[in-house]
């Protein structure tokens, strides 16, 4: 058995020899600053896994949507629709344009509600005034596009979608970063596959992505000295980090099959707990041209039906060291988006209170997922007993 004392953490990152390899091979290129070989690789093969013409290695999957959001003419005054339920970085992007968050809430599947979102585009408060909508992939599950692009192409506004959680997913046989004008990626350490830190955009159309070139290089102007007609980012992938996530995009498949794992190892021991489900526990399971990439496996717990809350479960992991969070708190809860327009039914709140995400990354042994189950079990049997 496995010590105590170790960790189990929620995602950790999954490398193996072939990352050192990678690694190793770019440092004795000599290309160690920004740019390089390894990106114009990482980039070509990216783009082919997501179905797209071009895609642009970046530093962050924020500085993606941030990019995605300028070239598609986000700025001071605009508003951008996006989803609730979410991590801050997606509302932060919309900030950092000048514009404004309108938080729109979610249907039982965790994903912007597109009846919600067409209502939303007729409100008074907003009705001509949106310049892009933000659809989320939640933890991995890829939104419904075909409705929300049916609804944005209805009022003339592009989708940016921020699939920074769900690389591998599908929608209808297509990647989930093929939809939407634009597409975030995230390779963060704890997503379905890391460049350390890292992301990128997704796009078929050339003109964007020349534009989120340009800007991610300090906006510098193709002349021999250094010349800058506009402010831009420094916002580029390193040489070295795109060696890493090339190794980690030949290893994809793999990882997401160790997370799916894991999900089916949470589907048994909770199948019969009155109360308890996992989360999006149908999703993708028997079809092969839509499936989530199991990046994060989630329960619900309804505390009225189960005797225990989601935090009980949640301190009893901790207290013998093992990783578990809540799902994310809305953005319209959040304290620093008080005030914000929002549209809301009471979804993301409701899955807030009853989620919690539980050990879910493709590096986790079959031990340590073991010893998760063992004081999930222990707890199970004193709340039964109780």
């Amino acid at each position: 058995m496995l010590p105590a004392s170790e960790r189990i953490c929620l995602s950790p990152p999954d490398v193996t020899e072939g990352e050192e390899v990678a690694l190793v091979r770019a440092l004795r290129s000599g290309w160690v600053a920004p740019l390089g070989p390894e990106v114009d690789a990482f980039e070509a093969e990216l783009a082919l896994r997501c179905g797209r013409s071009h895609a642009v290695a970046l530093s962050s999957g924020t500085a993606a949507l941030h990019l995605g959001l300028l070239a598609l003419g986000v700025g001071p005054g605009d508003l951008v629709v996006t989803s609730t339920l979410t991590f801050a970085a997606t509302a932060n992007a919309v900030i950092y344009t000048g514009a404004r968050p309108v938080f729109v809430d979610c249907d039982t599947s965790g994903n912007m509600d597109p009846a919600l979102l067409a209502s939303t585009l007729t409100h008074p408060s907003v009705r001509g005034r949106v310049k892009a909508i933000v659809p989320v992939d939640l933890l991995g599950k890829v939104a419904d596009h075909a409705a929300i692009g049916a609804i944005a192409q209805r009022h003339g506004i592009p989708v940016l979608s921020d699939a920074a959680e769900s690389l591998g997913a599908t929608l209808g046989g297509r990647p989930a970063a093929a939809h939407g004008l634009v597409a975030a990626l995230s390779f963060n350490g704890n997503k379905i596959m890391t460049t350390s830190g890292g992301g990128a955009l997704l796009t078929d159309d050339a003109r964007i992505a020349a534009r989120v070139r340009h800007l991610a290089t300090q906006a510098r102007e193709p002349v021999v000295h250094y010349e800058h007609t506009e402010v831009g980012y420094n916002y580029r992938l390193s040489n070295l980090l795109a060696a890493l996530g090339r190794a980690q995009l030949s290893r994809l498949d793999e990882m997401i099959e160790h997370r799916r794992h894991n999900r089916m190892r949470y589907l048994e021991i909770f199948r019969d707990v009155r109360g308890v489900r996992v989360f999006g526990e149908d999703s993708g399971l028997h079809d092969e041209q839509t499936h989530d990439n199991w990046w994060l496996s989630a329960i619900l717990v309804s505390e009225a039906q189960a005797g225990f809350s989601s935090e009980d479960l949640r301190l009893a992991l901790e207290s013998n060291n093992i990783e578990a969070r809540p799902m994310w708190k809305p953005m319209h809860l959040q304290p620093v988006f008080r005030g914000a327009t929002s549209f809301v039914n009471g979804t993301s709140q409701r899955l807030f209170a009853q989620g919690l995400a539980l050990p879910s990354g493709s590096a986790l042994t079959d031990e340590q997922i073991d010893r998760v189950h063992g004081v999930v079990g222990t707890f199970l049997q004193v709340h039964r007993a109780a």
